[in-house]
């Protein structure tokens, strides 16, 4: 059985730091592409950030600078490092797993809050 289980979540302030964490099991997942997503209260999923197994990684324009995504192959772990936490980052931050060639080959986990609020 495959899972994505996610960590770290939590409330920080304005300007604050957290990590999340995503362990996958179940399977080989090297030719998967892990990624992270969000989704704010009334809006769309959208992407955040991915990573390959080759360490090629992309992060989309509005995290750019302040989030970093990490992938540690030999734990099947991905890490979104989020520094710099504005109150529009408040979502529900999901991990994908999706494979590199057969994209319809999708794993989600279940999500975790982060709420940025003083």
């Amino acid at each position: 059985q495959v899972q994505l289980v996610e960590s770290g979540g939590g409330l920080v302030q304005p300007g604050g730091s957290l990590r999340l964490s995503c362990t996958a099991s179940g399977t080989d997942f090297s030719p998967f592409v892990m990624a992270w997503y969000r989704q704010a209260p009334g809006k769309q999923r959208e992407l955040v950030a991915a990573a390959t197994t080759g360490g090629t990684t992309n992060h989309v324009d509005s995290v750019y600078g302040r989030f970093t995504i990490a992938r540690d192959n030999a734990k099947n772990t991905v890490y979104l490092q989020m520094n710099s936490l504005k109150p529009e980052d408040t979502a529900v931050y999901y991990c994908k797993a999706f494979h590199r060639n057969y994209p319809s080959i999708e794993y989600w986990g279940q999500g975790t809050q982060v709420t940025v609020s003083s």
